[in-house]
């Protein structure tokens, strides 16, 4: 079958798309991934065939001279209003979700899709793939996969905070006067999708089934959608293993890794990197921080016990560790959660306070503020993970739960199954008129 892969350009979505990529490739299935020219080289380097759709658009740039665009809460979180995947439901109201939606329409959802809608529906049609599968928030993935009547999916590499907004959405929608009813997400896509010659469904928005790369226990999922639960398989882009790297380290390694999307994006860290590695400096141990040269610009020194690197492939940092110390990236997360390792979380960003408080909460971890942590908390914690076989068991826990769903290579199956399935009912459909 064919499968078309399709994000807008952020770099850390397209790493965790990768694998199931190869994996469809290599079951000899066509693979496409579309995204705006500029990420063409991004895609080809992972061995993907590229097709470059529509003009290139800066999300980041725009957030850059505005970083509260998006709404989040308390300038960290999750943006409105998926926000609310966190809140209990009485603390949830209509007015806040049809306001949040109509903002996030206009801001974000158009500018990450409208410049890639018109050319990857032409695509599509040309190419006829069977299988559509988009990240989370690339819709024109969904409209492009209507139009030609393909079968389609999320893929989802975080809290589902878009599937359980939009679940609360519904339910309160459907408490409104009939008057007041407004629907920013089903007006815009429904718009696009009669364009092409379909109409709006919830599919555009939630997919005809969701692929999970987050384990169940950490996870957030909405009621009413079909969730394919998929391993997460480790790869950061190309890298080398240093010849350092590769010999067995003398004392319990510590990686501190802060992530590469905010700084490579022109943001800084949440937390003071000096305060920390002050703090760890005096410590029996080794510890390998990889930051941005940037950040490495502002250290005023560097203790003794610590090496600092720019960049180091995480899987092959990890397998030598004993504990990481990091910012709650889902990749970054579940990388270390693959390896079986105590987490010391300080999650700023997006959904990382939601999967850090799951690690916490499984006792695979421990999770401090990063706007209130001090060098002198994060020593503790660090000094908890290292003695408590507690947590050391907790993190044994998270990696049985990782390893326990389906590798990429399983999954194609599924899919193949899906795709079937989907193609029977319509020609079913289409014999009997209905």
């Amino acid at each position: 079958m064919r499968v078309l892969f399709t994000a807008y350009p952020e770099r850390t979505h397209f790493l965790l798309m990768a694998p199931l990529a190869w994996a469809l490739r290599t079951a000899g299935h066509e693979v496409r991934f579309a995204s705006q020219p500029k990420f063409t080289e991004e895609i080809t380097q992972a061995g993907l065939t590229a097709v470059p759709v529509g003009r290139d658009r800066d999300l980041w740039q725009i957030l850059s001279r505005d970083p509260g665009w998006l709404g989040q809460a308390d300038k960290g979180g999750m943006p409105l209003p998926y926000d609310v995947a966190a809140r209990a439901d009485e603390d949830i109201t209509w007015e806040y979700l049809s306001e949040g939606y109509a903002a996030q329409v206009d801001r974000w959802h158009k500018t990450s899709n409208v410049p890639m809608v018109a050319d990857l529906v032409e695509f599509a049609r040309n190419w006829q793939p069977d299988l559509v599968v988009w990240e989370p928030l690339t819709y024109a993935g969904a409209l492009a996969a209507q139009a030609v009547g393909a079968a389609h999916v999320r893929l989802l590499f975080g809290t589902d905070m878009y599937g359980v907004a939009r679940e609360h959405f519904l339910r309160l929608k459907a408490q409104q006067p009939a008057d007041r009813r407004t629907d920013p997400m089903a007006d815009w896509l429904g718009g696009y999708a009669r364009k092409y010659g379909g109409e709006f469904t919830e599919e555009l928005i939630t997919g005809q089934a969701t692929v999970d790369l987050v384990p169940e226990c950490l996870q957030r999922r909405a009621a009413g959608l079909a969730y394919l639960p998929l391993r997460y398989v480790p790869y950061g882009g190309p890298a080398v293993v240093p010849a350092w790297l590769r010999r067995p380290p003398q004392r319990p390694r510590v990686a501190l890794t802060l992530g590469l999307s905010t700084t490579g994006h022109g943001g800084e860290y949440a937390v003071g990197v000096q305060d920390v590695l002050d703090a760890l400096g005096d410590l029996d141990i080794e510890l390998v921080a990889t930051l941005a040269e940037a950040e490495q610009r502002k250290l005023a020194r560097v203790p003794d016990n610590t090496t600092v690197a720019s960049f180091l492939p995480l899987d092959a940092l990890a397998a030598t560790c004993d504990a990481v110390i990091h910012h709650a990236g889902f990749g970054t997360l579940a990388t270390t959660a693959l390896r079986g390792l105590p987490q010391l979380t300080l999650p700023w960003d997006n959904d990382g306070p939601a999967l850090a408080e799951g690690v916490a909460r499984v006792g695979a971890g421990l999770m401090l503020n990063p706007k209130e942590a001090t060098g002198a908390d994060v020593r503790e914690g660090l000094g908890t993970l290292l003695s408590d076989p507690g947590i050391r068991r907790g993190a044994a826990g998270l990696r049985d739960r990782m390893l326990a769903q389906p590798t990429p290579n399983a999954l194609v199956a599924t899919l193949e199954r899906f795709v079937a399935e989907r193609r029977d009912r319509a020609a079913a459909t289409a014999v009997s008129g209905g």
